[in-house]
C-alpha cells in the first residue's frame, strides 16, 4: 500500500518531559489548509473518502486503530502516542476506531471542507 505510510515522528525527551516535532516540510509536500481533532470519541469515525484529499493524521494522545483502503486492499494501522503518524497521499476510504478514552487524533489536510468531494460508498 504505496499511498498509506506509517512514519515515526521525532521524540525529544530530557528531565522536563518529552517534546514531539512535526517538521511539515519532512513529511509533507503540500500545503496545509485545514487541521482537525477528535476527542472524546464514543463510536467509530470516518467512513469515507474524500477526492482529491491528501492527509497526515497524529494520534496526539492515547491511541487508535486506522482501517484504509486504497482502492485494491483493507490494511489496518495502530496508532498509539505521539510519535505515530500515518500519511495519505492517495484518495483512499478510511475508518478509525478502537479510541482509548484519552485518545486525540489530530488531521492535517491539504483541503479545506468540501462536502461535495465526499464519498460514502466503497
Amino acid at each position: 500500500m504505496e499511498t498509506v505510510k506509517k512514519k515515526k515522528l521525532p521524540k525529544h525527551s530530557d528531565d522536563r518531559g518529552e517534546l514531539t516535532v512535526i517538521e511539515l516540510r519532512d513529511f509533507i509536500d503540500w500545503e496545509p489548509k485545514r487541521i482537525y481533532y477528535v476527542t472524546n470519541a464514543v463510536k467509530d469515525r470516518g467512513g469515507h473518502a474524500v477526492v482529491g484529499e491528501k492527509k497526515m493524521y497524529v494520534c496526539m494522545k492515547g491511541s487508535c486503530s486506522a482501517r484504509i483502503h486504497d482502492g485494491q486492499n483493507w490494511k489496518t494501522f495502530d496508532l498509539k502516542g505521539p510519535n505515530d503518524a500515518l500519511l495519505v497521499n492517495h484518495i483512499c476510504f478510511r475508518e478509525f476506531f478502537d479510541f482509548s478514552e484519552d485518545a486525540v487524533l489530530m488531521a492535517i489536510s491539504n483541503m479545506n471542507y468540501e462536502p461535495d468531494k465526499y464519498i460514502f460508498d466503497l
